[in-house]
């Protein structure tokens, strides 16, 4: 197979996502007979149909689908490279891309992260945060988008190498006079008498929730699911259910709220975030230090 051509990479990319031809070649100021051209090209490389035509407009093969994933991640790494080359022209001397989920960054990452630039030997280190599912993160990780990932340890982490990081705990929120507001603790099963509020079937807390109702054999109904925090915070005010939250992340809000917190008993209830990469010995200087002041900051909070 000769080499494969980046341009010709990504209009086959836009066609996939587009599901047209003709708004692909606008998109990139070139005729739809160019972008045929170049598809019908790249199909003789790669030896196989990669886009067919139906009512649904243009998608991609079986084949199709695998070349767009390896292409969308060659386009990413060549867009990197592009933003490195040009920090580094601006004197940024060194730069880390960080693969986070949401729970890490709406609760210490950030402050990490800025205390690790404020230290003068950092002062031409850039750290640029990416939010991501932790198995988005986790494939991210091992295929070389980035350098370094901070997710939940539950997530699979084999094969990686990974540095202790902080911990959080998941409590149940519910409006101050709900029932289960009358105690101090309870268990998760004890919450399946009741709706609940949660965010999206992907998200790790979904999927642990989801995991542990099945064990007690009790199902989990939802009565509200959203995509952030504080949307949920607002349900749960508006008493569409209660919902399980990560306390580090509610509790400045939810007095605002007039909402209450009530402890989950549960093992799996304290989550560790891990710090992930690939090989220590293999990261780049500046990607060291930061998993080590990370991971010092982490150990010093104990």
């Amino acid at each position: 197979m000769h080499d494969l051509d980046l341009t010709t990479l990504r209009l086959f990319v836009t066609v996939c996502e587009m599901r047209n031809i003709a708004r692909a070649a606008e998109l990139h100021h070139i005729v739809a007979s160019a972008v045929s051209k170049r598809l019908a090209q790249l199909e003789s490389t790669v030896g196989n149909a990669l886009v067919e035509r139906n009512r649904r407009g243009v998608v991609p093969t079986g084949a199709g689908e695998i070349l767009l994933e390896h292409a969308r991640a060659l386009l990413a790494g060549q867009d990197r490279v592009a933003r490195d080359m040009a920090a580094y022209g601006k004197g940024i001397k060194g730069q880390v891309r960080v693969l986070a989920t949401v729970s890490s960054i709406a609760e210490s990452l950030p402050d990490d992260i800025a205390s690790f630039l404020q230290i003068p030997a950092h002062r031409d280190i850039r750290v640029d945060i990416e939010e991501s599912l932790s198995r988005d993160l986790v494939r991210g990780i091992r295929e070389g988008l980035a350098p370094v990932g901070v997710c939940w340890n539950a997530a699979d982490l084999e094969g990686l190498q990974t540095r202790t990081y902080r911990s959080d705990r998941l409590a149940v929120i519910a409006p101050a006079d709900h029932p289960l507001t009358r105690r101090r603790r309870v268990d998760f099963e004890q919450t399946l008498a009741f709706d609940h509020v949660g965010l999206p079937t992907n998200t790790a807390v979904h999927t642990m929730l989801a995991r542990q109702a099945a064990i007690v054999g009790k199902p989990l109904s939802y009565r509200a699911v959203v995509s952030t925090f504080d949307a949920c915070l607002r349900c749960v005010r508006a008493n569409l259910g209660i919902a399980i939250v990560p306390r580090e992340i509610a509790e400045p809000m939810a007095s605002v709220y007039r909402l209450k917190f009530v402890a989950l008993t549960d093992r799996w209830a304290r989550r560790d975030f891990a710090i992930c990469f690939n090989n220590e010995k293999q990261l780049s200087p500046a990607a060291g230090l930061l998993v080590a002041h990370l991971a010092k900051r982490a150990a010093a909070r104990g």
